[in-house]
């Protein structure tokens, strides 16, 4: 999986999650400051990871997560070893 499919996939989750326009939402984008995603909207996302890519977050990595770039590169530095 690329880092733009992975984005793709955080963009639309956060759009559906958060009812905003996916198109509204960019690396920058600050997920509690401009989006007013709360703890409980970040643990369905990584659930969501989880349960449908495989990916398993670290939480003590996830909870520095400030952007919807640095979650886009958390997701991206685990996701599953296709070797």
């Amino acid at each position: 999986m690329t880092r733009d499919e992975v984005s793709d996939i955080v963009r639309r989750h956060l759009a559906d999650e958060l009812e905003v326009d996916a198109a509204d939402i960019t690396d920058a984008t600050r997920l509690r400051d401009d989006l007013g995603a709360d703890s409980m909207d970040l643990m369905i996302l990584g659930q969501e990871l989880k349960d449908v890519h495989g990916i398993t977050l670290p939480e003590e990595e996830a909870v520095q997560v400030v952007t919807v770039g640095d979650a886009v590169d958390l997701v991206v530095r685990h996701l599953p070893s296709t070797t």
